[in-house]
């Protein structure tokens, strides 16, 4: 029977991954060695008393790792993948040709906004920002305004909370068997948030410097890395679709859709070489993310709060000081969420602070002024007006509708028992 200790109230393990999550906010230069000690303490404390919902003792270890490394290896590939993706988009030639489209005055500041929310629904949300920060560098001549960096990052993120391929919280909840559809209605709430915070931000932006949007001469599209993007985004979207009308009962058991990408990066390598130098630092990052991942997969998560709009409306404040990634792997394993409403609030809500998600831990690194708690929040101000503003809309137009269970638990249910000075019960686990 495994156990759950409690210290007033509050599960160890929690406290522990809160540790974590807040030494990963503060040491932003050491946040993988933060996350593999908190792996390896989280482990340690369940290896010696709790146990693992599958059992106690290295062999609880062993089962738990078995369940969860489908996750893992999708996770990794998938992130690898789309890093090497987005430098496939990058190399095509068409974001120098964005400013083409741009306006002249501060509505060309605003459609290059919406240009990254685009592109961020079928690229990851952080080459969106990266493009984006490039694009804005060159068309502003390097003079771009705090609170328009804040926009960039919140036009990523919104841009990507209702596709499955935008956002590696979407990207996880799809891997983990949610319905591709059950997140598109995110998009009410990120196309509201848009309008809420893109106009201000364009009109800072404009009065800080204006826009210069021409195009550099002999520029010309490579239509087969264009190709090729699509070749990669169609093998994971069909491949994910195959398994689980056809081979239900394999989806589990094997990571074919991070195998899938791979493949198809390597096909399309016969035609264009990749930029393989991407590779370690996306893996780098990819081992930061699984760490944490892995963390919040020991979670007691029946101890949680309740699934409801307003736990979910909560998380996205959460969001923006703790990564999302094991945010939504605690949803996940809880369930009982509405998981478009969910998608919103830990892939936009990251955006209220410069690291509260990848894409604006990436952009500050092209914009080190940007790396300011107090001026991204002074500036940035209309991004949070926008979280708030695009949940209740949708909260108003589309309602709470929490989902069925996309998936069977066999995990069992822990034993709660309190540390000697706290009173607490004791429930035996069922299957």
């Amino acid at each position: 029977m495994t156990q759950t200790v409690t210290l007033l109230g509050i599960p160890v393990e929690f406290l522990l991954f809160a540790c974590t999550l807040l030494g990963v906010a503060l040491l932003h230069a050491h946040t993988l060695r933060v996350a593999l000690t908190g792996l390896a303490v989280i482990t340690a404390y369940k290896l010696a008393f709790p146990g693992f919902d599958q059992g106690p003792g290295l062999d609880g270890l062993v089962s738990h790792l078995g369940h969860e490394w489908v996750l893992l290896a999708n996770l990794l590939m998938l992130l690898v993948g789309f890093a090497v993706l987005a430098r496939f988009f990058d190399a095509s030639r068409i974001p120098d040709m964005l400013p083409r489209f741009l306006p002249d005055d501060w509505k060309g500041a605003f459609v290059l906004l919406v240009l990254i929310f685009v592109l961020s629904s079928f690229l990851d949300n952080i080459a969106a920002a990266i493009i984006g920060g490039t694009v804005a560098a060159s068309v502003f001549k390097g003079r771009v305004h705090i609170g328009y960096l804040a926009a960039i990052v919140a036009a990523s993120n919104g841009g990507g909370s209702g596709s499955v391929v935008g956002d590696t919280t979407t990207t996880m909840m799809w891997i983990d068997g949610v319905d591709p559809f059950d997140v598109v209605h995110a998009y009410v709430a990120a196309v509201v948030a848009l309008l809420v915070f893109g106009i201000p931000a364009a009109l800072q932006q404009h009065r800080h410097q204006p826009i210069t949007a021409d195009v550099e001469p002999g520029v010309r599209i490579d239509w087969v890395r264009v190709g090729i993007v699509g070749f990669i985004l169609a093998s994971a979207i069909g491949t994910n679709v195959y398994v689980n009308l056809r081979h239900v009962e394999l989806a589990d058991r094997f990571p074919f859709i991070g195998v899938a990408v791979l493949c198809a990066i390597l096909l399309g390598s016969l035609l264009r070489r990749p930029d393989w130098g991407v590779v370690p630092e996306a893996a780098k990052g990819a081992l930061f993310l699984l760490s944490l991942v892995l963390c919040a997969s020991m979670m007691p998560v029946e101890h949680l709060p309740v699934a409801s709009w307003q736990t979910a409306f909560g998380l996205g404040f959460v969001s923006s000081v703790f990564d999302n990634i094991p945010l939504t792997k605690l949803a996940l394993e809880q369930g009982g969420y509405d998981w478009g409403f969910l998608a919103f609030a830990v892939g936009y809500g990251g955006s209220m602070l410069w690291f509260g998600s990848t894409a604006g831990i990436a952009l500050s690194n092209q914009f080190p002024q940007a790396r300011s708690v107090g001026a991204w929040l002074r500036h940035g101000w209309h991004v949070a007006l926008g979280y708030v503003v695009g949940f209740i809309v949708m909260l108003l137009v589309v309602g709470w509708n929490p989902h069925e269970p996309h998936r069977r638990s066999d995990a069992a249910g822990p034993a709660v028992v309190a540390v000697p000075s706290i009173q607490a019960t004791a429930v035996p686990t069922h299957a």
